[in-house]
């Protein structure tokens, strides 16, 4: 049995999932073989599932989205380093309460991938998602030696409003190291950088931007990419049409400026974690997240797994916090049944609080079920 389950955000890591239900499924069947490959889609929680897989955790010292310093990690396997956007300009690293729509910069993202240059890495999947930014990846392209300067030769001011002032760039500084690396964008969304689709429009009221704030970040963020467009030529406004490039507040566009090639996050992180020979050594795989709802179809870490697993002609059952999918959009998944913590407590604070003891019950339920 493999248990290739994200995280129940909130609550559990997918290292604590897998641990509750292998505990579960032994409370029924003691001697079960129980292999656990926790995943992620891209997101935050994707450095600790590299990690569980076998890669060497670093950690480094970076700018967070608001310019304090912060402990960030990134993971590494032979020359193949998996770093988190998150880890340095995620919505984790803000005070509890506080957003900065206008002013939070990707610059330690770039830290990161320097640092992961450093560790001699030669590939580099970037897996963005979850993060306090909409800067179109300025910030993380400035730690990386590119200038966006405002019309008195300064450069202008962190984050994606500060783009409304930009003049000129320059990418001629960029790390020469990157022309030798394949760096590969790995997202679960595909918007496009403005519009209404766009990652200020889709995704900038999540990180506190108000509709103002949502029209200057669209707008900005147009400006950043016509002025790209006077240094390098046609391929700024195509990469900014792009799939991929909205996400994560256009960090998504930054990577792709950098030469990075945009998959599916769950589609790249099964293939790092070597989810294909695990699969090879197993009947039935548990995959599952904290809510499976509609955003699930669209690559997120359960479906990802469970059409893998479908594939390969493997049967796939699924935990979740909360169920709000009906069966006939969970069978064209490829799931055949869901074990949602609310089947055991209805209240869903309590779900929240008491994730994993009453993971481990629903686990047991799968035990009984399919092993038995």
């Amino acid at each position: 049995m493999l248990i290739a389950a994200d995280k129940f955000k909130g609550s559990l890591t997918a290292v604590q999932v897998a641990e509750r239900v292998t505990a579960g499924l032994r409370q029924v069947v003691p001697d079960v073989d129980v292999e656990a490959l926790p995943v992620a889609d891209g997101g935050d929680g994707t450095v600790d599932a590299a990690v569980a897989a076998g890669f060497e955790r670093r950690e480094v010292l970076v700018a967070g989205p608001l310019g304090d310093e912060v402990t960030a990690a990134f993971a590494l396997r032979g020359d193949t380093a998996v770093v988190e956007m998150a880890e340095a300009s995620g919505l984790q690293r803000l005070p509890a309460g506080v957003f900065a729509p206008l002013t939070a910069s990707t610059y330690g993202s770039g830290e990161l991938l320097r640092a992961a240059l450093d560790a001699g890495a030669r590939t580099i999947v970037f897996g963005v998602g979850g993060s306090a930014t909409t800067d179109g990846g300025a910030g993380m392209l400035s730690a990386l030696g590119a200038r966006f300067l405002d019309a008195d030769g300064e450069p202008v001011t962190p984050g994606g409003g500060g783009l409304g002032d930009l003049v000129s760039a320059d990418l001629s500084g960029l790390d020469p190291r990157l022309s030798s690396v394949e760096l590969v964008l790995a997202s679960d969304v595909d918007n496009p950088l403005t519009g209404p689709k766009g990652a200020p429009a889709v995704y900038g009221p999540q990180k506190g931007a108000s509709p103002d704030d949502v029209a200057s970040l669209d707008a900005a963020l147009a400006h950043f990419a016509k002025v790209l467009e006077g240094a390098i030529g046609s391929k700024a406004a195509e990469y900014a049409a792009s799939p991929g490039a909205g996400a994560a507040g256009g960090i998504g566009y930054g990577a792709l400026l950098l030469g990075a090639r945009f998959r599916p996050g769950i589609e790249v992180m099964l293939d790092v974690l070597g989810f294909a020979p695990a699969l090879e050594r197993v009947d039935l795989v548990i995959t599952g997240e904290g809510s499976l709802d509609e955003q699930t179809l669209h690559g997120k870490a359960p479906a990802g797994v469970a059409a893998a697993a479908r594939a390969a002609g493997k049967e796939v059952v699924a935990v979740c916090g909360r169920l709000a999918l009906p069966p006939e959009a969970l069978g064209r998944a490829g799931i055949r049944r869901v074990y949602a913590l609310t089947e055991i407590e209805p209240d869903v604070a309590k779900c929240i609080a008491d994730a994993g003891p009453i993971l481990e019950r629903s686990a047991a339920r799968i035990a009984e079920d399919f092993l038995r």
